[in-house]
């Protein structure tokens, strides 16, 4: 029978397969397993992605029209392709993709799952396939594949991963087998053996080479640090430097991943700092952006390939968990009217559309509208802001005249993101990759960063005082205390010059105990050691990154702005803006009526910013009575 010809084609009869499951676990746990469809499909021996031009980039819709995919896949010697519209979804509850084959038996094909919640507890999930035959040979491998050899591997892995979330396992298995070569092996344990050596955690460093001996190539091709600290109920700090050292011996790689500002996947990677593209474009939103350090670039790691090949394989590049930020993702036609019913995390939202410029902020908290009607048309996003309740619906309409792609998602990014800007202000990055530097003349936005500078008072006349020599091992001393004390912070020395040092950390209330601890232990030191007195001034706020001296460093107004407050200091002080005094944890060490510091404004102009007017503050300890009197007649001698 002619099944397909220039005059004629075969219309197959639809199959639908329907599959139900009891589970113990909730939705919201289940949701990060059944949801991750690059993960599903691995598990239920779907053919990986084949790795070529079309089965990735995809290929960009027209202006208003939906963002497909063209992807391929070889089974049993037979070429499939298809064009993939972009999933639905609402977390945790439910989602869907449509895919229609330009290759292949199959003519088209809907997956569409859904997560409700039990009376008794305990989740009921509903999976539904819908398949229709392009051929005779898709008109038997349907239901041979889909309605036996599907059903029963999914139902397999399904209540596997019910079973890992009752009994608490790690979001990813590990093999009961090593899946790493004799050699690797070897290596693996000699270089954990030198980790532990050199002062790791055993602990740590034993669930590190775990994971690189029984996992699988899908968790190791992007291990992050602050992601399998918090699986390991780990300080993350500790968990990102052990990855560090590990990458230094050779155990791991690193890779700085340039990310969407708005789907947030990885569109660029680079081996180094150097080789970084600050200059990006996504083909899956089609917008241009500047990658910056702060969000925009994160580090990961996996393992060298001399201890273990990790392939780096796809299964699904669409799925609801690729985008986990995205809370909901509707495919809306023109003209046609949807109801949501949505419930909520309260904090901020965005609503955006694929085939529309801007976003509209949203607000979702307690009081809030529990209802909202939506219109999209081609005029844009209405400006103010959407207030919305925890449990709200949605009525949307769509009158752009062409379909349109809605997406509610979180504005907040994940905390489990180890980005440039937290590794790069590490003195431990700093320490073990001294050349991880940007390109000659390349400048990246560092979002924003806390500067401390430090000098010492009075140290000229302390070498002609006491020599040079004994003058040179104080301030070597002093250097000492100040690298340890801004490391324990998690801050980073960034450079000295003479007795001076400028400092970075993530945090403002980091860079405050830093220098604090500094002063008194200067001021106060061990026996045989001179006391010195530390001037230090701290400021934070944006900042961009730059090459200097073939080593990071970082300039701006605001590193200026912080450069000018130290010499503002007496060496009993610190002294602070506005900025760094308003953060929440500063403010909390500073308004603690037990605590030990003492806060006084300071009016006075900064050089090179005379136009300006800057509120700043004298912090120093709190000294009351007699105390208080000694402190200020030693100041008036010293005078």
């Amino acid at each position: 029978m002619q099944l397909q010809s220039e005059d004629r084609k075969v219309s197959y009869k639809e199959f639908h397969y329907r599959w139900e499951y009891e589970l113990e676990s909730s939705p919201e746990a289940l949701w990060p397993l059944v949801a991750d469809t690059n993960r599903f499909n691995r598990d239920t021996d779907v053919p990986a992605l084949l790795d070529d031009d079309s089965a990735v980039a995809g290929e960009p819709a027209p202006k208003g029209g939906l963002p497909l995919r063209r992807l391929r896949i070889s089974k049993l010697g037979i070429n499939v392709a298809w064009d993939e519209e972009p999933f639905e979804w609402i977390r945790p509850h439910r989602f869907g993709v449509v895919r229609r084959y330009v290759r292949g038996p199959v003519e088209e094909m809907r997956v569409a799952a859904e997560l409700s919640p039990r009376e008794t507890g305990g989740t009921r999930l509903v999976y539904e396939v819908w398949a229709r035959p392009r051929t005779a040979l898709g008109l038997v491998a349907i239901p041979a594949q889909i309605g036996r050899i599907s059903a029963r591997r999914f139902a397999s892995v399904i209540r596997r991963y019910d079973r890992r979330l009752r009994d608490r396992r790690e979001p990813f298995e590990l093999s009961t087998r090593p899946q790493i070569s004799a050699t690797g092996r070897a290596r693996l344990t000699s270089m954990s053996e030198s980790l532990v050596k050199q002062g790791a955690s055993a602990e740590l460093v034993s669930r590190l080479s775990e994971t690189i001996e029984r996992a699988d190539d899908l968790t190791l091709a992007r291990l992050r640090p602050y992601a399998l600290a918090d699986y390991w109920h780990a300080p993350r700090r500790a968990v990102l430097e052990l990855c560090l050292y590990a990458t230094r011996a050779g155990l791991l790689d690193f890779r700085w991943d340039v990310l969407c500002p708005l789907c947030r996947g990885a569109q660029h990677t680079a081996k180094t700092l150097r080789e970084m593209q600050s200059d990006a474009h996504c083909d899956t939103c089609q917008i241009d952006f500047k990658a910056n350090f702060d969000r925009f670039v994160e580090v990961t790691f996996r393992p060298n390939a001399a201890v273990r090949e990790v392939a780096a394989r796809e299964f699904c590049i669409g799925g609801p968990q690729v985008t986990p930020h995205v809370f909901a993702q509707q495919i809306l036609p023109p003209g046609t009217p949807r109801t949501l019913a949505l419930a909520l995390e309260e904090g901020r939202y965005r609503l955006r559309a694929s085939g529309l410029s801007g976003s509209r902020p949203v607000t979702v908290a307690e009081g809030g509208d529990a209802s909202a009607a939506l219109t999209l048309d081609t005029s844009g996003w209405p400006e103010e802001e959407l207030l919305l309740a925890p449990r709200v619906t949605l009525w949307l309409e769509n009158e752009t005249g062409s379909e349109q792609l809605l997406i509610l998602e979180r504005t907040a990014w994940s905390d489990q993101a180890a980005t440039a800007a937290d590794v790069t202000s590490l003195q431990l990055f700093r320490d073990l990759f001294a050349r991880e530097a940007l390109r000659p003349g390349d400048q990246i936005s560092v979002g924003s960063l806390t500067v401390l500078f430090t000098d010492l008072k009075g140290s000229t006349r302390l070498y002609r005082e006491i020599g040079d020599a004994v003058a040179f091992g104080a301030v070597m001393n002093h250097f000492d205390v100040l690298r340890e004390t801004i490391a324990e912070e998690g801050g980073a020395i960034i450079k000295t010059i003479g007795d001076a040092v400028m400092a970075v950390f993530r945090q403002p209330a980091s860079a405050l105990r830093a220098a604090v601890r500094a002063q008194r232990t200067l001021a106060s030191p061990s026996e045989g050691m001179l006391p010195l007195r530390l001037k230090a001034g701290i400021h934070t706020g944006a900042c961009i990154a730059v090459t200097l001296n073939e080593r990071l460093d970082y300039f701006g107004s605001n590193i200026n702005i912080a450069a000018r407050l130290e010499p503002l200091s007496d060496g009993t002080d610190i002294v602070i803006s506005s900025a760094v005094r308003d953060d929440p944890q500063v403010a909390s060490m500073l308004d603690e009526e037990t605590g030990d510091l003492a806060l006084e404004p300071l009016e006075t102009a900064l050089k090179g910013f005379e136009a300006e007017r800057f509120a700043l503050w004298r912090v120093r300890k709190r000294v009351e009575g007699k105390e208080k009197g000694k402190e200020k007649e030693k100041e008036e001698s010293e005078r």
